[in-house]
């Protein structure tokens, strides 16, 4: 598998949950913080002593031949890396290397990709999404938007550069992004992509599926394409029979885990209390509008397991989010808020499908950055999480596709 715009590994996470056999053999990814994290969750622990013969100077040497970002938006200077300790360039070099991250898919070529079965792609949302709007981000994926969301077409040209050389193409493709793709406003250039892809051969089916179909209690809704890469007429016609038998949207989970299983209420548990605490804004008049207008999953101890949370987004301090947990009168954590708290950034990740224990390691390996503060921040990894995939969706996902490679 290739991973393009690969964040913290949601597609890897799933296909190993079904057992499968696989490789990913190249991610595309700038964030420096979402690169971290991805190695760390996948392949645990960084063996630096294995670059101990890089000095500072020699590290920044490799590290700005990459189009490397620290926030997901804008390039970083080669000033902000110089500001950086020693341990940081190394971590950053490091889970780089061990993941063939090609970094700024703007700078890949189809040379530059080994031959995989599955290509993901699940391209920046924000100028889609109805809250970019908002932002007056409103030139969605036109080709000449020059936005984040225009990365759409870099797959465009690697899967042209593919043609070209006549290397071999993958046979699945997997799009996720916001459902928005598919209002008045995107459509005909969804479609142009879709036609695009289909003078290439491949089949496109188009999902668009919400997370507490299966089994997670977020209300998350996201739209994915399968595209298929069809050999003959006859394998046509087995993929198009194979979806309209199978149809995702019509998938309901046997049962919906309940909101209780991924809020971590012990606060005698240290982890637990500190995460909490570092999740309590201070109560000011405008957190008392967002307490009043949000959905409240637990108060104390007593957890509302009828309720699903709302879309982890990558902010909870706002209206409108997740969902809070009020605290009870005299079992408050901190002064500055005696009524509620946000979701934890180990909560968001357990909403989105990845496993505590992973959650434990990427916490044990945050290391101490710049400024003396701990190089994955809360917001950081409320922000990875917000930007990933449910893993149990795509499980059924992949899962179809195995099927398919069966016809």
């Amino acid at each position: 598998m290739i991973e393009t715009f690969s964040g913290i590994g949601s597609q890897s996470q799933a296909l190993k949950n079904i057992g499968v056999d696989y490789k990913v053999v190249a991610t595309a990814e700038w964030d420096i913080n979402a690169m971290y994290a991805y190695d760390i969750i996948h392949n645990g622990k960084q063996e630096l002593k294995d670059l101990r013969h890089h000095t500072k100077e020699s590290l920044i040497e490799e590290l700005a031949k990459f189009n490397i970002s620290g926030n997901g938006k804008s390039p970083l200077s080669e000033k902000a890396l110089r500001s950086m300790p020693i341990i940081q360039l190394k971590s950053i070099y490091a889970a780089i290397v061990r993941n063939n991250n090609l970094v700024d898919i703007s700078e890949v070529h189809s040379q530059d990709l080994p031959y995989a079965d599955i290509l993901t792609y699940s391209f920046p949302c924000q100028d889609l999404s109805v809250s970019g709007h908002w932002h007056n981000n409103t030139g969605g994926i036109d080709r000449d938007a020059k936005n984040r969301s225009t990365l759409l077409w870099q797959i465009e040209r690697i899967l042209k550069e593919y043609n070209a050389s006549e290397k071999k193409l993958p046979k699945f493709l997997l799009m996720e992004n916001v459902s928005n793709i598919l209002s008045k406003r995107h459509i005909e250039n969804f479609k142009e992509w879709q036609k695009f892809l289909e003078d290439l051969n491949y089949i496109n089916q188009v999902y668009t599926l919400d997370a507490r179909n299966f089994g997670v209690p977020q209300a998350r809704v996201r739209t994915f394409m399968i595209s298929v890469l069809a050999e003959d007429d006859n394998h046509r016609q087995a993929i198009e029979d194979y979806f309209s038998k199978n149809n995702l949207e019509d998938y309901k989970a046997k049962e919906t885990h309940k909101i209780g299983d991924y809020l971590r209420l012990n606060y005698s548990e240290e982890k637990y209390r500190i995460e909490a605490i570092e999740s309590t804004p201070a109560y000011t008049e405008s957190r008392k509008k967002i307490f009043e207008n949000n959905i409240i999953l637990a108060k104390g101890d007593e957890v509302f397991n009828d309720l699903s949370a709302k879309t982890v987004t990558t902010k909870q301090d706002r209206h409108p989010n997740s969902g809070l947990v009020s605290f009870s009168e005299d079992n408050y954590l901190t002064d500055k808020n005696k009524v509620y708290r946000n979701l934890t950034p180990r909560e968001c990740f357990l909403l989105m499908g990845f496993e505590e224990s992973q959650y434990d390691t990427l916490m044990e390996n945050n290391f101490i950055a710049k400024g003396g503060q701990k190089f994955l921040s809360t917001s950081k990894l409320v922000k990875m999480a917000g930007n990933s995939i449910v893993v149990p969706v795509l499980e059924k996902i992949f899962e179809q596709m195995i099927e398919i490679q069966e016809l």
